[in-house]
């Protein structure tokens, strides 16, 4: 027998009448995806005292009264408290084997699985209200009670752990049942899930586990700059980096040869895919995990953060029957973001669209996707010749990286595709010298290539710590802003806060320079103009350089000097 739904739930209660719930659906359906317990207690027809009571009723779960129970520092120390904030979740009860949580959201079934993931135990739920749950958070974690130190110290401590590890290799050989069990201890996991979870939380990009000589460190890079945690004990290396590997079911008794993996997480509803890159190193193996979290991203061309010209004119060129528009930068300039959001643009029903990436980082529906697998010889050149075959109108190759790639490239843009890449350069003109020196030729080049963009994402101050501050004078100088000109402007910098973890910076901003090929440049690529000719002439043509485009955000107070000289390179 089906459950009843919350609605009649409601009015069997007695807590509203059958014209009331009438009310609430016309208002439902008002609010497409809005809970109809939640839109109940907006109108204030009901408590969250009732929603619980409704939800125990329609789910067969118990409540509980949180301001009545006693909590146990140990059974709070089995839950970090970034995982209490993030599921609104808080332990309830431990029994050895099995631990009662505490949930102001039960509908989700899934947090019960993730929440047996992260924890490796049997999770039995029940229900309490949310004002219940935050308050008993804010009461028994305003301490920081298991703070990330407060773990590493408790590791540190921790003499059974020490006498495993260091026992782990015998007469030299690689014992695996015992390697299995110190990766799976309590300590290892809470380590590790606090560190995963504190890194999507801060909506960081990267993990690294990097073990040295006498340390092991343990480095986030949020905001594309590289944060040091408190390093855990260095015998525990060998324990966290299999532990990973279990995670990203790789081989855990191979540890001479690169791996790579994937670990799927649902973190508060939402999928998280972190690609595990194992590198093994002098004194040990070196983690890197790559976080993509499909919640961080808006893919839409007008969130990209595009001035409105430059948004202007790039719409134009993506409206385009044919050829190459090329998007250039380093690793995690946010190419991808920008990619994705002009194929959300352009992604309607009387357009085909396929794209072949390495790896896949964001579904879109209506766009077929398609994974490059090297050991199997799925390429770039093998994808994008059976791509073709597949009738598109809109390609993205996800890198050209070789001359075969960018000639296939080239004859779909030739023969009526309009097709999306990256490149690894600069800056937009330097694009062109790097496509010759792959060997293709100056014609085609010219004949098919429409627009290049470069990008770069720099750190935005702070706005909670903004202040006025003096500018150095040999930035300045790198920036080419003239003392007389500068003073006509105010500078500021982020002083340092809670809020940016004393930084004073908080978010990034995109800087762009889009190049748009005409006949005067293309004539120009014919003659094998040098760069910094090719980039006079495309300011000529209004291009503004990643440089100049920085410095306006300096002058508006967005960032500061100091990011813009090292993100950027200097103009001619």
């Amino acid at each position: 027998m089906s459950a009843r739904r919350i609605g009649q739930v409601l009015v069997d209660l007695g807590f509203i009448t059958d014209e009331q719930l009438v009310q609430l659906l016309e208002e439902q359906q008002q609010r497409p995806g809005a809970l109809l317990g939640r839109i109940a207690e907006d109108m204030g027809l009901v408590t969250d005292e009732q929603i619980s009571q409704a939800l125990a009723e329609q789910l067969n779960m118990q409540v509980v009264q949180l301001g009545e129970l006693q909590f146990a520092p140990e059974l709070l120390r089995m839950m970090t408290e970034t995982m209490a904030q993030m599921y609104r979740v808080i332990p309830v009860q431990f029994d050895g084997s099995s631990m009662t949580v505490a949930t102001c959201d039960p509908q989700n079934l899934r947090i019960q699985d993730e929440l047996r993931t992260f924890l490796g135990h049997d999770v039995r739920m029940v229900i309490a209200t949310e004002r219940d749950i935050q308050a008993a958070i804010n009461k028994y974690y305003s301490s920081d009670l298991e703070t990330f130190e407060r773990i590493v110290s408790d590791l540190a401590d921790n003499e059974e752990l020490l006498q495993k590890s260091t026992s782990m290799l015998k007469d030299g050989a690689f014992n695996l049942s015992d390697a299995e069990a110190l990766a799976d201890s309590v300590p290892v996991r809470k380590l590790l899930n606090m560190v995963m979870l504190l890194a999507i939380k801060d909506h960081a990009s990267d993990i690294h586990f990097e073990p040295f000589e006498d340390e092991f460190r343990i480095r986030i890079k949020a905001e594309g700059v590289l944060f040091e945690m408190v390093p855990p004990p260095r015998h525990l290396a060998f324990a966290i980096t299999t532990r990973i590997k279990v995670m990203a079911n790789l081989d855990i008794a191979e540890r001479r040869l690169p791996q790579d993996g994937r670990i799927e997480l649902m973190i508060g509803g939402h999928p998280v895919d972190l690609r595990v890159s194992v590198l093994p190193t002098m004194f040990g193996e070196s983690v890197v995990m790559r976080i993509l979290d499909r919640s961080v991203v808006s893919l839409s061309l007008g969130n990209v953060g595009m001035d409105e010209k430059t948004l202007k004119d790039f719409r134009r060129i993506i409206d385009r029957p044919n050829g190459i528009i090329l998007v250039t930068g380093p690793t995690g300039s946010g190419k991808t973001t920008t990619l994705y959001s002009a194929l959300s643009e352009l992604n309607d029903i009387e357009d085909k669209i396929i794209t072949t990436e390495d790896p896949v980082e964001y579904d879109i529906d209506g766009i077929v996707q398609i994974p490059i697998d090297h050991d199997i010889g799925v390429t770039f050149a093998a994808c994008l010749r059976a791509i073709l075959r597949q009738d598109p109108d809109i390609i993205l190759v996800g890198e050209i990286r070789d001359l075969e790639t960018a000639e296939i490239a080239i004859q779909a843009s030739l023969t009526g595709h309009l097709v999306f890449s990256t490149l690894h350069t600069n800056d937009a003109p330097s694009t062109i010298t790097r496509l010759k020196d792959m060997g293709i030729p100056t014609f085609l080049i010219t004949a098919c290539v429409e627009a290049i963009l470069a990008q770069r994402l720099v750190r935005r101050i702070c706005a909670k710590c903004r202040e006025p501050a003096v500018p150095d004078k040999d930035l300045l100088i790198d920036l080419a802003i003239d003392p007389e000109e500068a003073h006509k402007h105010k500078f500021f910098h982020g002083k340092g806060c809670a809020t940016c973890n004393n930084t004073g910076y908080k978010g990034r901003v995109g800087l762009f320079e889009l190049m748009v090929m005409n006949d005067d440049l293309r004539e120009a690529v014919l003659k094998n103009v040098t760069t910094d000719e090719l980039r006079d002439k495309a300011v000529s043509y209004g291009m503004i350089s990643l440089r100049s485009y920085g410095v306006n955000f300096v002058y508006e107070g967005i960032t500061t000097a100091d990011e813009i000289v090292r993100e950027t390179v200097v103009d001619g």
